[in-house]
């Protein structure tokens, strides 16, 4: 019996096996009819042989943490499973081709485009990496090509053979993880843990394929690739291709140096300088070091490779690379961040400090308040939305790391415990009848603070014993500690009358010493350096020496408004590396109903729970309502969610935290959004989506100026879309469906025109201006150079029309109005009316509310005036500048 018998025996009911698409190194690729879904997949079964060594219980286990991957230019993981003793797995299927082929058709593309699907990837994988997830095995085989854009395949299936039970077996079998053309050095020798920067180099190497025809290093062995890898620097581009720019072949250059650390700090810094021409300046002296790197290395190889076996040779070559002088990276740029947190837990305001930051600065910790089960601690990894509970934390407090970051520190019911980040049984440490800070020291043993004395205890339990009490006649308490390394020595927060002011214990002989600075819940940062907070709620760094316990320089603030405790304590959090998260002294965002409203000012109120709800808009049959929901308060983004009117329940359509502005297709089979590909908000790209939640995001129009609004013609030919640009504003343009390239303006002048509403016969746009000075509603025809119609009287915005075509309403101050209009042969507008309050629902410069199709009812996003939300703000890298302008 063949694999497609015994698949489509096996699988019968699910999917029906087509034929075979191909087959690679780790899988065969088959073209199967989703059953359920009625939807073309791709179903890879992955080799038996290879299925064997790894063991199929855990590389399914293992692939199943790529399944929530969800971007434009990742395919994403449908199905796994067993069938009849082969291990499979489903994706979406993608008609086009891969990179691979269109290589070996064209050899070479055109520079801008390969810059472009580099870029694409790049973004793909910064997306995986903040998740966590590291594809191990870029190249263009695994880079498909669906529209002309770039989707990256086989997320996880290198990681998830790498974690099975027989991954370090594989190389006995002539398998390995990582293709030799495109495999980083640390990769090359074997190295068990393998970083983000492996992914970049090998996108490095692909990008130079792309450009020149071939990757940077071949030969006629998988040995002979790799030793070159080691020892060899790639030829110049600029040699090879006269037309690629000075920043490409720099950005290349940095993306395959030989060290991890010499690369890219991230895969969206490597598209960056993809972008970037500026960052040719670097090229100069990268490429010095690159010759200079290139003259030395193949003696090294010839010296040591005679002598030993070749393996031997590469691991000599790689340490004597590791000791050649390098120029110093430059530090990572300074980044600022706020959280909110009204989706899953409202971050709250417990006594002490809510947060804890892992030491490392991958994951912080918090204290959160859930509207259904309570507070508990949450932990939430950086660079992902969803917090996750941990167990046996509820009504707990004043959490803290451990130095390894896999342990979590708390108050809970008078008692101090720890619980394990992986799992298992809550462990109690000892009693604590009221907790002040606690910090966990690198010799496995928690200094803490109660009743106003410091306290010692074995990180595995026991009896406390005090190390340092005030004297009985003072007023003085000792609170927070933070134990610094080395574990010799604390510092901490000395409480006298009301005034905080440092102080350090040494540990050996409990030796007192009152510092000269005021200050509050201190924080040992590497390098030398103490972290404290002023009772203004300004925090502030100074130089200070961990051996001597003194400060060696003068302190400077680092972020001011940070929310201060009764306790005389800063809510933040510090890791050893640097990174702050602290909640502001101000209020955060506050959540949001979603409300339908009849003509006559009847509300109802959506059974949905109450969240920052952006832009809300009914679908074309009035059953469902597309809404966003803002996660990240900074940059008011978040994802876009789809609500079942009738079912009273809500289903999350995208998961990258970027996406805005939602607008269904007039099939009402999909949704249309704007995703943000910046942090700035400088680059926003026009995406579609099934509404099902099938498939994957669809790249609809990518623009040099960000794309925020989006209208389709009745017939779904063709679009109009307001974008932001910096010398005119905002402007309107017309595209067709299926060459959005071709897009042509049809406002674009030095005003702000937006809040975009196509009429139901596709004929007439009706948009908001300020061309008179204040905001207006005005409508006008989609041909070049058609006459507009001045609507509203005394100002108005985000117009919507009725389905019927015959009444356009508006929003003017506290009211909504409707103007009624006739739209052939010419267009003619009413005198607007006021038809109902609507001065308790949100506004916006573009539009958050619309009007069923039956013309009788508009959906609503409540104005703020719900619970609030603490803000959680995140502070990066402000150290690793301060080392780097030290240097």
């Amino acid at each position: 019996m063949t694999i497609i018998e015994r698949l489509s025996a096996t699988l019968e009911g699910r999917y029906v096996i087509e034929r075979e698409l191909g087959a690679g190194g780790m899988a065969t690729v088959y073209l199967a009819q989703d059953v359920r879904h009625d939807r073309r997949v791709a179903l890879k079964v992955l080799r038996p042989e290879l299925s064997a060594i790894l063991g199929g219980e855990r590389f399914l286990h293992e692939i199943k943490t790529t399944a929530n991957l969800q971007h434009p230019h990742i395919l994403s993981l449908f199905d796994s499973g067993e069938a009849d003793g082969l291990v499979f797995y489903v994706m979406p299927y993608v008609d086009g081709e891969s990179l691979r082929d269109r290589l070996t058709r064209e050899k070479q593309l055109p520079v801008d485009e390969a810059i472009r699907i580099a870029r694409e990837v790049a973004d793909a994988l910064d997306y995986a990496h903040r998740q966590g997830i590291v594809h191990r095995d870029i190249k263009p085989e695994n880079i498909l090509l669906h529209g002309g854009h770039a989707m990256v395949a086989d997320f996880g299936i290198a990681l998830a053979a790498s974690r099975s039970e027989g991954g370090t077996r594989m190389t006995e079998t002539g398998m390995s993880l990582g293709t030799p053309h495109y495999m980083s050095p640390e990769q090359a020798m074997g190295e068990r843990e393998i970083t983000p920067k492996a992914d970049i180099y090998a996108l490095g190497c692909v990008l130079y394929e792309m450009l020149t025809a071939e990757p940077p290093f071949v030969g006629a062995t998988a040995q002979a690739i790799i030793a070159r890898v080691m020892t060899e620097e790639p030829r110049s581009l600029t040699l090879q291709r006269r037309t690629i720019p000075p920043h490409v072949e720099a950005a290349v250059r940095t993306a395959l140096e030989k060290l991890p650390a010499d690369r890219f700090a991230s895969a969206a810094a490597f598209a960056e300088a993809l972008g970037n021409p500026a960052f040719a300046s670097a090229g100069a002296t990268l490429s010095r070091t690159a010759a200079a790197s290139a003259r030395q290395a193949p003696g090294v190889l010839r010296r040591v490779g005679a002598a030993v076996p070749w393996l031997v040779a590469v691991a000599a070559v790689a340490a004597a690379l590791g000791t050649r002088r390098r120029p110093e990276p430059a530090p990572p740029p300074l980044e600022r961040y706020a959280l909110t947190f009204g989706r899953d837990a409202e971050l709250s305001d417990a006594t002490g400090s809510p947060i804890a930051f892992a030491p490392d600065g991958s994951r912080i910790a918090y204290v959160g308040l859930d509207s259904e089960r309570g507070r508990w601690l949450f932990s939430r990894e950086m660079g992902r939305v969803d917090p996750l509970v941990i167990p046996g934390t509820k009504d707990a407090m004043m959490p803290f790391f451990s130095p390894d970051g896999q342990w979590i520190g708390y108050w809970q019911e008078s008692r101090l415990r720890k619980v394990s980040l992986s799992g298992g049984a809550v462990v109690t440490l000892c009693e604590a009848p009221n907790l002040y800070g606690a910090s966990w020291g690198d010799n496995d043993t928690i200094v803490f603070s109660s009743d106003g004395r410091l306290l010692r205890v074995a990180a595995a339990g026991g009896r406390p014993d005090t190390l340092a009490a005030p004297d009985s006649s003072s007023r003085a308490a000792y609170r927070f500690p933070h134990v610094l390394p080395r574990a010799r020595a604390v510092v901490f927060t000395i409480l006298d009358s009301g005034a905080a002011r440092l102080g350090t214990l040494t540990i050996g002989d409990s030796a007192i010493r009152r510092l000269d600075q005021s200050g509050m819940s201190p924080f040992y940062v590497s390098g030398g350096y103490l972290l404290f907070a002023q009772s203004d709620g300004t925090v502030f760094s100074a130089p200070f020496d961990p051996e001597r316990l003194i400060f060696s320089g003068s302190p400077q603030p680092v972020v001011e408004g940070v929310r201060l405790g009764p306790a005389q304590v800063a809510k933040m959090g510090v890791s050893l590396t640097g990174a702050v998260a602290y909640t502001s002294g101000g209020a955060g965002a506050r959540t949001r109903d979603v409300v339908i409203v009849d003509r006559e000012g009847r509300i109802q109120r959506l059974p949905a729970a109450a969240d920052v709800y952006q832009q809300a808009r009914f679908s074309p049959d009035g059953n469902r309502i597309a809404v966003g929901i803002q996660y990240v308060a900074a940059l008011g983004v978040g994802d876009i969610w789809i609500y079942d009117i009738e079912a009273g329940s809500r289903t999350r359509l995208t998961f990258d935290s970027l996406s805005i502005n939602p607008e269904w297709t007039p099939d009402g089979r999909s949704v249309a959004y704007s995703r943000i590909e910046s942090r700035d908000r400088r680059l926003a790209s026009l995406f579609r989506i099934a509404a099902d939640g099938s498939g994957v995001p669809e790249t609809v129009l990518v623009r040099p100026n960000p794309v925020f609004e989006v209208q389709y013609l009745p017939n779904g030919r063709a679009f109009v879309f307001r974008e932001s640009a910096t010398l005119t504003n905002r402007d309107i343009w017309f595209a067709p469906a299926d060459s959005p390239a071709a897009a042509r303006p049809l406002l674009r002048t030095p005003f702000e025109e937006r809040a975009i509403a196509l009429s139901p016969d596709g004929r007439w746009l009706a948009y908001v201006s300020n061309e008179a000075g204040s905001d207006a509603v005005y409508v006008r025809g989609l041909e070049p150079g058609s006459a507009r119609w001045r609507v509203s009287v005394a100002g108005g915005t985000e117009p919507r029309w009725a389905r019927s075509g015959r009444e356009l309403f508006f929003r003017n101050a506290d009211s909504v109005f409707v103007s009624e209009v006739r739209t052939s042969p010419g267009f003619h507008a009413g005198a607007p009316r006021a038809l109902i309050a609507a001065d308790y629902y949100a506004s916006s410069s573009n539009v958050l509310w619309d009007v069923a199709p039956d013309g009788r009812r508009f959906v609503f996003v409540a104005r703020s005036g719900g619970r609030e939300i603490a803000e959680m703000h995140l502070l990066l890298h402000w150290f690793d500048q301060l080392r780097g302008q030290q240097r």
